[in-house]
């Protein structure tokens, strides 16, 4: 049931691995090194100026370097079964599958995510269509687990509680909708973590409510940070699972942290998460003066380490507003991970910008930075392709999930089968 793979030991941290890690700037730990609060000390090795893992033993949020993780993958003991929507180009479904996970319905209305679908996985039953008029009632008893990365939309009132009806034409209440109609025993909602605050904490209240007003326990939402689960990017997403009311008794696990965090490098290079260096493909091009610009940005830096003259002219009205706007103009470095990818790599408030040539990734390179495996092809324009791997899910943190998943539905299935023998044996 179990394959077994040796842990990691890392015993030392980059500055830039810390400030990750502990979702703060690299100017905090400077300010925190100036004033004794946390010194770096020097690698013995290279010099660098790192933090060994015993210093970090105060962070109440660092809890997992210090717990030892035996690597494994759960398998099912025996076929559980998805539907996944607003699935997209496959990331969380991939990821599912990888656990284990059988989708036996996938459903998008982008008719380019559906074709990615369809050419990846030919056996899926993948529906193409408006998730408003589908009815999940034929799924009733035949689904365990119902996933979906529901659009964020703002549904609530103030001071007044919402039900499942009063959301009505929202991509939500179709989602919730589609629970109500199968009835799974566990439900996973995955979207931006900007959910928790957004309309004050309105939005995702409600959505918790109405869960709960449809017979499902809802746990605490959880932000998973993309680089502790074998993900080369700085992405964040925020978890929501629910539990049908009778099966709540059994415990959800969220996924444990990886010790390690892989770089860029890792990503678009021969290594530990893929066995060739990234082959060649299409990508998007800047226009010849941003080119000319970008070229004299150096890896990590971003617009303010352009000459003078050229932040004014780059930075235009932006230039005398507040904020570091630290993703414009902005070049990745090989030896940290990757900001998180938006649909659109040459967007001038979210540059993504090549470690050594001046140009975006290409579309190898953005599923590389996803977790997608090399054989995964997606379908449509540049833009739709460009669209789809941005708006997905890692596939190894989707994995991640997927496994956790796995590991509760074993649990309910063991108990099914200890209750079936006690009545046997009273019989």
């Amino acid at each position: 049931m179990y394959n077994v793979v040796k842990g990691n030991m890392k015993i030392h941290y980059s500055i830039s691995e810390l400030a990750d890690m502990l979702s703060v700037s690299k100017e905090t730990l400077r300010r925190w090194d100036k004033n004794g609060q946390l010194k770096p000390i020097r690698h013995p090795i290279n010099n660098y100026r790192v933090y060994h893992k015993d210093q970090l033993r105060s962070f109440e949020k660092l809890g997992f370097l210090f717990q030892k993780r035996e690597e494994f993958q759960e398998l099912p003991i025996k076929q559980y079964k998805v539907i996944e929507l607003f699935a997209g180009g496959g990331g969380l479904a991939l990821g599912l599958e990888k656990s284990g996970l059988q989708c036996i319905m996938l459903n998008d209305i982008d008719k380019w995510a559906c074709e990615t679908l369809k050419k990846n996985r030919p056996h899926w039953n993948v529906i193409y269509e408006d998730i408003s008029k589908i009815d999940f009632t034929p799924y009733m008893g035949a689904v365990d687990i119902m996933t979906g990365g529901f659009p964020c939309q703002s549904f609530s009132y103030a001071g007044k509680k919402l039900g499942f009806n009063d959301i009505r034409g929202t991509l939500f209440y179709e989602y919730a909708r589609a629970v109500k109609e199968v009835q799974p025993a566990i439900c996973i909602g995955e979207n931006v973590r900007g959910l928790v605050n957004h309309d004050n904490g309105r939005t995702i209240q409600a959505m918790k409510d109405i869960l709960t007003e449809l017979g499902y326990t809802v746990l605490e939402p959880k932000i998973l940070k993309a680089i502790f689960y074998r993900v080369p990017q700085k992405r964040e997403r925020l978890v929501i699972v629910a539990i049908r009311n009778d099966l709540a008794h059994l415990p959800f696990i969220y996924p444990e942290p990886h010790t390690k965090i892989y770089s860029l490098k890792d990503a678009l290079k021969k290594g530990e998460l893929f066995n060739t260096d990234v082959s060649a493909s299409s990508g998007q091009k800047y226009p010849k003066r941003k080119s000319e610009i970008m070229s004299l940005v150096p890896p990590g830096g971003y617009w303010r380490d352009l000459p003078f003259e050229l932040q004014k002219e780059y930075m235009l009205k932006s230039y005398y507003l507040g904020g570091g706007k630290t993703g414009m103009a902005r070049r990745m470095s090989w030896d940290e991970p990757c900001l998180t990818l938006t649909c659109a790599p040459a967007q001038k408030q979210t540059e993504r910008c090549h470690p050594e040539e001046t140009r975006p990734f290409t579309v190898k390179e953005y599923a590389r930075i996803q977790t997608f495996p090399d054989d995964w092809e997606f379908m449509g324009t540049l833009t739709n392709q460009y669209k789809q791997i941005g708006n997905a899910v890692p596939v190894n943190l989707a994995y991640e999930i997927g496994c956790s998943i796995v590991k509760f539905m074993n649990q309910l299935q063991n108990n099914v089968e200890r209750n079936t023998l006690r009545l046997e044996d009273a019989a």
